[in-house]
């Protein structure tokens, strides 16, 4: 399980190394994950029933904004029932593992891995960008799982209440009023979890007080899937190259929420070198790829249709494995004595 660790550090030490001295000295930034083979998530019609664009974006993965760009509509648009919104959900999965479960902060995504195969992969809400609730980075394992959990309202969040002049609970219990939802995953972080909530459109978003959330259906899979001592990892990959099976290259760029920086171009392209994939790429579309943070796998392969921004080939295979859940609708266990914020 930690076998991966020593040469994700290795490859951490070669990306920096190509990086010029001065692009390194003006601007320290967290380096790319190695080039990828996998991504998550495709492209599909989505029947409108009664919601709005930004439920749509939270539920699949996708930035609200984005969403209603491709649409041609804006983000307060009113939906009609039977509207289709045509959702692309591609995420380019950072690290893959026999056994892990993988959060990328700046994706806002949870990729959870058994037996080198990939189980599912999640939209989540993460800590925000303010310095206090951010949520860390680092290994991890599982230490605590329990269904129906109670919240014990930690006092830096009721000081946080009572500044902000709502009632304060010390605890509440489970049930509809409760911000856990109803699994939550305890991790070896102080204070930390993975758990669902009482408010799903709130998924796909930096609004936690450090926690990892997943709407209810999908933490109830990952629940059903995980056990303790499992293992995991949080990390912190603004930009993600992968290389497909069929040749295809993708970039990913999401926004750098907690200002870590990103090494910009110069670090995809050092990667891409060390890679030995920098003369397939498209760099002028990767750029704008770069530029527009829109937190979408873009094809930004050398003299591809899609790359020149034509519209994409409906049924064409954008994924390595298609077996994963992707944010699809639809056991008591051990917990300590105190649960951390939500």
């Amino acid at each position: 399980m930690t076998s991966w660790i020593p040469k994700l550090s290795s490859l951490f030490v070669l990306v920096s190394l190509l990086v010029t001295p001065a692009a390194r000295a003006a601007e320290p930034f967290a380096p790319l994950p190695p080039i990828s083979h996998r991504i998550a998530g495709g492209q599909f019609d989505y029947i409108v029933w009664d919601t709005t664009i930004t439920r749509i974006g939270s539920r699949f993965g996708e930035s609200p904004k984005v969403l209603a760009s491709e649409n041609g509509k804006q983000v307060s648009d009113r939906l009609n029932p039977g509207d289709t919104i045509h959702v692309d959900n591609r995420h380019i999965v950072p690290i893959e593992g026999a056994d892990l479960i993988e959060v990328n902060l700046p994706q806002r995504m949870l990729f959870h891995f058994e037996g080198g195969r990939l189980l599912g992969a999640y939209p989540v809400a993460i800590g925000q960008p303010s310095k206090q609730w951010r949520t860390p980075t680092g290994a991890f394992r599982v230490i605590q799982m329990r269904e129906d959990p109670t919240w014990r309202v930690p006092a830096s969040i009721q000081r946080e209440e009572e500044e902000a002049g709502k009632d304060v609970d010390d605890e509440i219990e489970p049930g509809p009023d409760n911000p856990l939802g109803k699994f939550w995953i305890g991790l070896s972080f102080p204070i930390i979890g993975i758990h669902g909530t009482n408010h799903p459109w709130s998924v796909y978003s930096y609004r936690t007080h450090g926690c990892v959330r997943l709407h209810p259906d999908d933490i109830e899979a990952l629940f059903d899937d995980v056990d303790l001592n499992d293992s995991g990892v949080i990390a912190y990959y603004p930009l993600m190259l992968a290389k497909l099976d069929d040749g295809h290259i993708f970039l990913e760029s999401d926004k750098d929420i907690y200002r870590k920086g990103t090494g910009g171009i110069d670090a995809v392209k050092a990667l891409a070198r060390a890679g030995g994939i920098d003369n397939l790429i498209d760099w002028p579309r990767a750029g704008e790829v770069l530029d527009a943070q829109e937190g979408i796998a873009r094809d930004v392969t050398l003299g591809s249709e899609r790359a020149r921004g034509t519209p994409p080939d409906q049924n064409a295979a954008t994924t390595s494995d298609r077996t994963a859940r992707v944010a699809t609708n639809p056991s008591p266990g051990f917990i300590a004595a105190e649960l951390p914020p939500h």
